[in-house]
């Protein structure tokens, strides 16, 4: 089985060194007492936490999975539910929830952290709360303060659980065919009658109840995504007073097996009839939806950092100790029978490009946590615009480019462990089975690239990406006096240019042909993740020789991060000239063959 540390080192340098987060937290209203003693207290307790309750479920959970009971109920792995009641009791889920709703009213970025930590240690377990969170974002800015009395404080407790229900057998990303539909109850409330597939947390044993967040189409409402209404359907209807009334109209008709997560419940929910509650006004659904999406989207990208960090740790431990052949440049183990592998120059690669994804990684997530905390906080009108603006430019992005990396992490870490990693004995399969749902749900890579070049770039006339190749040239600019990072400030700069010259490109011959946008949004939103995660690396690099100018204990550290960034431009960048030419190409080679030549 895999097991996990929390890399506390590493989280401290990125909300200390690079984004000097004290600082950040001192011009947030109401956050200002929130310094680095406080920050470390609860990473401190959080990493003991994920190591010592949750890691040790991972294997666990894998292997017995979620059992459907004859009543429809569904048990959830041994441990699990003890352990989420422990996280409930510590009052892990209210951490950076509205005090109105009995939170503790801590930033996001730190949310993160503790995201991170559990997700890395049992991913499996971690979803069963990390989908609320979408459902009180959801509640808290869409529902009325009826719905908010009702559902926000047990919700923020963690009393009871969230999820969301798009998906139907029929419709996976294209919700404008979505049958499910609502009909208006003499009471106000409305009957929800309809099948959702692929239900993450759908129905578990964890909490006493479970609030499903639901699109389903009044009666007369417009086709397609413009009749679609958002509803809050729980598993047991609450009575006034906040105890839970009688069971409502909704099942798990099958709890689906599947290729990894094996200890989330991934279930079709029958809604026959339920009650539910109309959040906002109707048929407007789908964008009050995507509050919840894109929330999601953003923890999926954590999910993808999870899955590199796990890789990572439990590679470099085994090719420490594994020993075979001799290193070519000379025996590193001359008094053992063979090296360890970690000498071999192939496997210093696989190593080093988990590092360079998983903490390069971490500092752009957290980097999007910190707008995500002005864009809640900040009394800055003029702050939370520039923020949400960067956020959602970064959201699908960190969702693709996060999730593609973990799961070529997660690959490398089976082939760093060679036919061992195969078998099951020490979980690196399951960290590969387990990744692979990264790219798929809450809108796959290619979903994530036609939002990001069709909707936010092309669809702005290039104006959402001028923030963020401002901000790069800036950086560049500002990092010239290090003369070390000039030959990797002149690379960002040649390929923020080039970036910036190929949306040109690309908007010019999708006014020729619309399927230029298709041909090259996969590609694209790979070459911008690339990008970003290169900015990831100068920033540290420069952040590592200003910490060893000043003096430190932990110069090796140090120097580590530095040597990364340089394996980082030397061996991953330039993946992007690939991408560039590949872009280039147009959809010709696409789309030149007819349906009836596809044959085999």
């Amino acid at each position: 089985m895999t097991t996990y540390k929390a890399p506390l080192r590493d989280m401290q340098f990125v909300m200390q060194d690079l984004l000097n987060i004290e600082k950040h937290y001192q011009s947030l209203p109401a956050c200002e007492e929130v310094n680095q003693d406080l920050i470390d207290a609860i990473l401190g307790e959080a990493s003991k936490f994920s190591e010592e309750v949750v890691a040790p479920l991972n294997a666990v959970g894998d292997e017995e999975g979620c059992q459907m009971l004859e009543n429809g109920e569904v048990k959830t792995p041994a441990g699990f539910k003890e352990a989420y009641q422990q996280y409930v009791d510590a009052g892990w889920p209210s951490l950076d929830q509205p005090a109105a709703y009995g939170g503790q009213d801590l930033p996001m970025s730190i949310g993160t952290t503790i995201r991170e930590m559990t997700g890395t240690a049992n991913w499996s377990w971690a979803m069963y709360s990390g989908l609320s969170h979408g459902a009180m974002e959801t509640i808290d800015e869409h529902g009325s303060e009826e719905q908010k009395a009702m559902f926000m404080e047990p919700l923020v407790s963690g009393r009871w659980t969230g999820t969301m229900c798009l998906t139907e057998a029929h419709c996976g990303t294209d919700l404008g065919l979505l049958k499910s539909k609502a009909e208006q109850a003499v009471d106000g409330t409305y009957r929800i009658t309809g099948s959702k597939v692929f239900i993450s947390s759908g129905e578990h044993d964890l909490a006493e109840n479970i609030v499903h967040i639901v699109l389903a189409r009044l009666p007369d409402s417009p086709p397609g995504t413009k009749g679609i209404s958002l509803f809050i359907v729980p598993k047991f209807i609450p009575n006034e007073d906040g105890s839970l009334g009688d069971r409502n109209a909704v099942t798990c008709g099958v709890l689906e097996r599947k290729m990894g997560i094996h200890g989330n419940s991934t279930c079709l929910l029958n809604f026959d009839g339920a009650t539910g509650y109309l959040v906002g006004e109707e048929n407007k659904g789908l964008s009050y939806m995507f509050t919840f999406m894109n929330f999601a989207r953003l923890g999926t990208g954590l999910q993808g950092l999870a899955h590199s960090e796990l890789a990572f740790q439990n590679s470099l431990a085994y090719t420490r100790d594994r020993l075979q052949m001799r290193s070519l440049s000379g025996p590193k183990n001359p008094g053992g029978p063979a090296d360890p592998i970690i000498v071999h120059p192939d496997v210093r690669r696989m190593l080093l490009t988990q590092k360079a994804f998983a903490e390069g990684g971490r500092a752009l997530l957290y980097f999007a946590s910190t707008q995500g905390d002005i864009l809640t906080k900040s009394d800055d009108p003029e702050a939370r615009e520039l923020a949400n603006h960067v956020l959602g430019f970064l959201t699908p992005i960190i969702k693709a480019f996060l999730t593609e990396t973990g799961f070529e992490s997660a690959n490398l870490g089976l082939q760093c462990f060679g036919g061992h990693g195969y078998i099951n004995e020490w979980g690196v399969e399951q960290n590969v089975r387990d990744a692979r749902i990264g790219m798929l749900y809450e809108g796959t890579t290619g979903i994530q690239a036609l939002d990001l070049l069709g909707r936010k770039v092309l669809g702005t006339r290039g104006k959402a990406l001028t923030p963020v190749t401002g901000f790069i040239l800036d950086f560049c600019k500002r990092a010239r006096s290090r003369k070390e990072l000039r030959p990797y400030l002149k690379t960002l700069v040649r390929l923020t240019k080039q970036w910036k010259a190929l949306t040109r490109k690309i908007g010019f011959a999708a006014m020729r042909n619309r399927d230029a946008v298709g041909a090259a949004s996969v590609d694209y939103i790979m070459f911008s993740g690339y990008v970003l995660l290169g900015v990831a690396w100068a920033a540290s690099a420069r952040a590592a020789y200003r910490r060893i100018e000043q003096g430190t204990t932990e110069e090796a550290f140090y120097r580590a991060k530095i040597q990364t960034a340089e394996f980082y431009f030397a061996k991953i960048l330039p993946r992007t000239a690939t991408l560039l030419e590949t872009m280039g190409t147009g959809p010709d080679s696409l789309m030149k063959m007819e349906e009836d030549q596809f044959i085999f």
